[in-house]
């Protein structure tokens, strides 16, 4: 049994780095800037729209604008954008 224990111990930390390494731009923050410098979430919903997506849902995380949108082909696409541009660093 003492065995087991330092194991779970392991496996729940890996667990809980999981969503971690997800939550912004794949691991990564969109951005440095502070966050009087990004735009509004309205204004990130707006930049995805101006190239072709249809906006669902969409946030403000870990430095990344988090945006839910169906493609041209209306597959879903999560979309991470830099919140002080709107330029799109990363897609899963």
């Amino acid at each position: 049994m003492r065995k087991i224990i330092p194991l779970a111990g392991v496996l729940a930390a890996a667990v809980a780095f999981i969503p971690a390494a997800q939550a912004s731009s794949l691991g990564r923050p969109c951005t440095a800037a502070p966050e009087s410098q990004w735009l509004s979430l309205e204004a990130l919903k707006a930049k995805a729209q101006d190239q072709g997506y249809k906006v669902q849902k969409a946030k403000l995380k870990a430095a990344c604008g988090e945006v839910y949108v169906l493609d041209a082909k209306g597959a879903r696409v999560e979309l991470f954008l830099d919140p002080t541009s709107g330029a799109i660093v990363a897609q899963e």
